[in-house]
């Protein structure tokens, strides 16, 4: 039985998810993301979406089949924070390197580097933090505590959220943010520096909420030397593979887990991209949805978690793809002039109040899914692997999310020049990733 790491560990563990949230919040999915599809460079901003997803799905490529391998030298080599420590820093430089990315600049190579080693480093880091979890409480906690731990990473994405509302940037026509005052550090809204110091924010946070973590969260220690453990860790993928070959369950739920965080991702990277062009949003709308989303998504982790400490883990993660099924389809039935496929009235308001409706549902069904989904890498692999290694071919399954998903809608929005109907392919993929699911939960055998 796992002996538990005292509170101030636990703690400490949970607010690194707080310490990481804001680059997903501001640079992936609310802030940086549209304002790179529509005020840097494109003729159009469906040219724009589909850069954005040929961008992450290499960044994701980058990352997927080498997560595994890193994961199992880190296992054997022993301390999991330095690895921690070398791809926080990676994700600094990045994060930061995304403070140049000005309207009309002439090559965007730059940005496009910053963005992946940034990507790269977000999510290295997630894939070592991940593999303590279990080792900080008994099997059965896991859930909740990772329910918990991104519950409040989304509380501190709304935080940052609120301060870029009110102190950096400014409304469309306006030079004073919604305080009526100048943007802080002399930000010039002409130039877009208010959205683009999303990076440098998420950067500097990161830096300072990761510090609790490295004080007080128990690593494990060992005596192999780092050589040796990179041998080890070059052919640690094959072996694990081979040992969770005759556990069908186990691989069909990785399966099923790249096929509904693909959809997620997607529905993240590109959903305030579409709410700008579908109904014609600015960054100081899209903001303010990103609030109410991120409010939502720490009340659907929070949520998420206490059901799954009473229920487990599987109830939570099938009715959230559920959910997120129904209100894609919903998302996609909204323009400017329509409701779910049914006109409404020039000016109305309807489209608004329905599509900030459902980012909110998103964020709370993503928030929960994503919680339960790491405490499903424990229940489905139990002791057939170590945790680094379950957790390393877990990243390597979202990591195909990371291009694959992006790759599809990059593809569809090239070939349709729509955005919306680039979007469509995340329906296929979160129903069959239901169906997998269930199929894998079928499959295993009672402890």
């Amino acid at each position: 039985m796992t002996k538990r790491a005292s509170k101030k560990g636990i703690w400490s563990w949970m607010l690194f998810d707080w310490a990481g949230q804001p680059f997903h919040t501001l640079v992936i999915t609310f802030i940086f993301a549209p304002f790179f599809a529509s005020e840097l460079f494109f003729a159009s901003e469906a040219e724009g979406q589909a850069t954005w997803g040929y961008l992450v799905a290499f960044a994701g490529i980058l990352v997927a089949f080498s997560a595994p391998v890193l994961g199992g030298i880190a296992d054997r080599s022993g301390p999991r924070k330095p690895w921690v420590f070398g791809f926080g820093a990676l994700f600094f430089i990045g994060s930061y390197g995304l403070w140049w990315a000005e309207p009309g600049m002439a090559s965007l190579y730059w940005i496009y580097i910053s963005f992946i080693a940034a990507f790269i480093g977000a999510e290295y880091i997630i894939v070592f933090t991940n593999s303590i979890l279990p080792d900080l409480v008994p099997r059965e906690e896991v859930g909740k505590i990772s329910g918990y731990g991104w519950a409040i990473g989304y509380v501190g994405g709304v935080l940052v959220l609120f301060v870029m509302l009110l102190f950096m940037v400014t409304p469309p026509g306006s030079d004073l943010t919604v305080m009526g005052n100048a943007p802080i550090f002399g930000l010039d809204a002409a130039k877009g520096e208010g959205y683009r110091a999303a990076g440098p924010l998420s950067a500097i946070w990161f830096v300072v909420f990761a510090i609790p973590f490295f004080l007080f969260t128990p690593d494990k220690r060992t005596d192999v030397p780092i050589g040796k453990a990179a041998t080890k860790g070059a052919t640690g993928l094959r072996a694990a593979w081979r040992k969770i070959k005759p556990h069908p369950e186990i691989w069909m739920f990785y399966g099923a887990s790249l096929l509904y965080r693909d959809a997620l991702v997607v529905l993240y990277s590109f959903g305030a991209i579409y709410a700008k062009s579908a109904l014609g949003w600015g960054q100081m709308d899209l903001l303010i949805f990103g609030i109410v989303a991120a409010i939502a998504g720490a009340f659907g982790a929070w949520i998420g978690g206490w059901v799954d400490g009473r229920k487990g883990s599987m109830p939570v993660v099938t009715f959230s793809i559920v959910v997120l099924i129904l209100v894609t389809v919903a998302v996609l039935s909204i323009t400017k002039d329509t409701v779910l496929m049914m006109k409404v009235e020039e000016g109305s308001n309807l489209p608004t109040i329905a599509f900030i409706i459902c980012g909110a549902v998103i964020g709370a069904a993503g928030g929960s899914m994503q919680a339960s989904s790491r405490a499903l890498v424990v229940e489905f692999v139990g002791d057939k692997l170590t945790m680094t290694e379950a957790f390393g071919i877990y990243a390597m399954a979202g990591k195909a999310t990371a291009f694959v998903g992006p790759f599809l809608v990059a593809v569809v929005t090239t070939l349709s020049d729509s955005n919306r109907i680039g979007l469509t392919p995340i329906i296929p993929i979160l129903l069959l990733g239901y169906i997998v699911l269930v199929m894998a939960r079928k499959r295993m055998v009672p402890a």
